[in-house]
């Protein structure tokens, strides 16, 4: 099964994004995004579906899953039937999160947070209880209670015992795949590309930052990314100018040179190849649906909410022709 593309929308203020989901019931909606998620499912009770790990989870159940590893919970029960189930879930960019911990020691704990996670982790029991006395915080009005209490959790649960989830060839793309087992000289060349890739990157410049050979630098990103270089470029730059012209309204030529891209036919023709699509269809599709400032904390993206509703009505409308 194709998973779905979410698009998470932050606002234009948060390096957080966190989703208060209250529902009768987990619908199955297997996705993937570029961005970390963790998710805490409280009153909650049937299957947890990570890449190609199937399991039976439970209350408090607290899950880090990595970029782009397609994953879905699925539940008819709640513990309680007197109450809903809830999700709390929070996605977060991992390249602000390796530039905070090279530069701060106090989080240098949360690189390798982060390498642990590159197949999903499932914390040990207790993790999740230890979160849900966050709630106030994670879910407060003000976006920096959120964003510190987001970074207290990120750091407690780097000490924490967890247990891997998915087998790394479970990537349905290689979008950040398996990024916790490359070596250190390759996290600097992923955190430069991530800071410039605007600018023209050579694979020489990249290799002497990285104290490596193009030769060597080019093995380990066919190794650990499964890709070359240029294609890695390529693909971050794509994912920026997708935020662009689903964040703002600026011309597509402008999105193309913030995006790296200074040939405007080049960058049609790379973003069509990638996408799909043109980059004004892509537009259109998300327009009407951005948010000025950060969305509310009880509203799922609307990408992937769009996508439900209208399986739903589907299903809906071929019962009724059925009958």
């Amino acid at each position: 099964m194709k998973a779905a593309y979410e698009h998470v929308q932050f606002g234009e203020s948060c390096s957080v994004r966190i989703y208060h989901r209250r529902l009768t019931r987990m619908p199955f909606e297997w996705h993937h995004h570029p961005e970390y998620e963790l998710t805490l499912t409280m009153n909650s009770r049937g299957k947890r579906y990570i890449g190609d790990s199937v399991a039976a989870y439970g209350d408090d159940d607290l899950v880090l899953v990595p970029p782009d590893l397609p994953h879905t919970w699925s539940s008819n029960r709640s513990i309680d039937p007197a109450e809903p189930q809830v999700a709390i879930v929070v996605w977060f960019d991992g390249s602000w999160v390796r530039r905070l911990a090279d530069l701060c020691p106090e989080y240098a704990d949360l690189r390798n947070l982060l390498r642990r996670a590159a197949c999903g982790l499932v914390f040990t029991e207790g993790a999740g209880t230890r979160m849900r006395a966050q709630l106030d915080r994670l879910l407060s009005t003000d976006a920096r209670e959120r964003l510190a209490a987001v970074l207290d959790i990120l750091v407690w649960l780097s000490d924490l015992p967890a247990e891997p989830l998915a087998s790394p060839g479970a990537f349905e793309t290689r979008v950040g795949a398996v990024r916790g087992y490359e070596p250190e000289q390759l996290n600097r060349v992923l955190s430069l590309i991530d800071t410039q890739f605007a600018r023209p990157l050579k694979l020489s410049a990249l290799a002497k930052a990285a104290g490596l050979s193009e030769r060597t630098l080019t093995r380990h990103f066919t190794r650990h990314l499964g890709e070359s270089v240029g294609q890695y470029i390529a693909r971050v730059r794509i994912g920026h100018a997708c935020r662009m012209l689903t964040d703002t309204e600026m011309p597509i030529s402008v999105v193309a040179i913030r995006s790296g891209f200074h040939n405007v036919a080049n960058f049609n023709r790379q973003f069509k190849a990638t996408k799909e699509m043109t980059p004004a269809a892509y537009r259109q599709q998300f327009k009407g649906s951005r948010f000025d400032s950060s969305p509310p904390l009880t509203e799922r993206s609307p990408s992937l909410e769009v996508k439900r509703k209208a399986a739903s009505s589907t299903r809906s409308n071929a019962k009724a022709l059925a009958s």
